[in-house]
């Protein structure tokens, strides 16, 4: 696999759209700027924002960045604008933070090192008008969305330097799947109930995860992510990518991340010992008075659709884990299919064995 066909994979699998270097969003309009940051339109409407569209370049520096510190957090800040109600990330830089497994502050050198990035650009005559739009930090290994930690760091970000995003990346499910795992988010302001909204798309949490994640759920909402790039960023993607087809061949994910894979499984074990447990503890409703039976059958109703979701979450979870490690196997097998010589087989026999096995991973 070349370098070129990795970058076009790359492209394809992340939907990163193309757009020509003379369009509006490399432009940057500072009376635009200057007035939207003036009119300020998102501090009256908590769902103003929809939209968050993040440079190609900006994003693999964010996911080499993210994948660097597994098994810890890291983070960084992102430059950009405001172009109607979509937040732009331009460009983005790591932080000099200490990170751990759960968590990850920025601390007072960070702070310093971002002024000092930013006024280092201008001596090295850099031009970058954008400004700070954003902070990203990585979950390795239990999804993208907010703690209670990020979404207190997210309210403190909004309530001094909005607008500001906070953009949530996962480097192992990113490794795992083949696509980044990416979600981007804005915290409502204090003491503002959101609408009812329909639940996003199901993702796996780690049962350890389960209870900060459900009780901070209603503080944010999600925008939607877009990825783009132009024709000039080619350049910078094909530089970036000169070594990657070798280790697209020399690596494998079923390897390099076989300590996520296993935390999956355990992760699964201790949810279906708790769907079990709460099932073999069912028991049928005692008989009691005509006028409270109906509140009964409804508690029972509840009841069967909480383990009923319990399981369906677990099979989820299993189906995914069998989908991502059925899919490291057959890159596996074409990479020895196409790569390996064997001097007995013919040239027919070997076109056979490619295709069977090309059909196979597409169906």
């Amino acid at each position: 696999m070349s370098s070129s066909t990795a970058l076009k994979t790359f492209s394809l699998t992340n939907d990163i759209l193309e757009i020509s270097p003379q369009d509006e969003i490399y432009r940057f309009d500072a009376e635009y700027n200057r007035r939207i940051n003036r009119e300020a339109p998102w501090s009256s409407d908590p769902h103003y924002f929809k939209t968050c569209k993040i440079s190609a370049i900006s994003l693999i520096k964010m996911v080499i960045h993210a994948r660097s510190g597994v098994p810890y957090e890291i983070m960084g800040l992102m430059q950009g604008k405001v172009v109607g109600n979509t937040l732009v990330i331009m460009d983005s830089f790591a932080l000099p933070v200490q990170g751990t497994e759960t968590r990850v502050n920025a601390a007072n050198e960070a702070n310093e090192y971002m002024v000092e990035y930013i006024s280092g650009k201008d001596k090295a005559c850099i031009s970058l008008l954008e400004d700070a739009i954003g902070w990203y930090h990585s979950h390795p290994g239990y999804g993208c969305w907010l703690s209670g930690i990020d979404v207190n760091t997210q309210i403190n970000n909004q309530k001094f330097q909005d607008p500001f995003v906070a953009v949530v990346i996962d480097p192992n499910r990113t490794i795992s799947a083949g696509k980044v795992d990416i979600g981007a988010f804005r915290t409502y302001p204090e003491n503002y109930t959101p609408p009812h909204v329909s639940p996003s798309e199901y993702q796996s949490i780690p049962l350890n995860k389960i209870e900060d994640f459900g009780v901070h759920a209603n503080q944010y909402y999600q925008l939607e992510v877009e990825v783009f790039k132009s024709s000039l960023d080619n350049d910078l993607l094909a530089l970036l990518w000169n070594k990657y087809w070798v280790n697209t061949l020399s690596q494998s994910p079923l390897v390099s991340n076989r300590a996520y894979a296993v935390s999956q499984l355990s992760d699964l074990q201790q949810k279906l010992a708790k769907a079990s447990s709460s099932v073999a503890s069912t028991r049928a409703v005692a008989p009691t008075l005509k006028d409270k039976e109906g509140n009964a059958k409804q508690k029972e109703k509840e009841e069967k659709k909480k383990e009923e979701n319990q399981l369906a979450k677990s099979v989820k979870d299993s189906t995914k884990i069998a989908v991502e490690a059925q899919h490291g196997l057959i890159a596996q097998v074409i990479k020895d299919v196409i790569f390996s010589r064997r001097p007995n087989a013919g040239a027919d026999a070997e076109a056979q064995r490619v295709s069977e096995v090309t059909e196979m991973a597409i169906g």
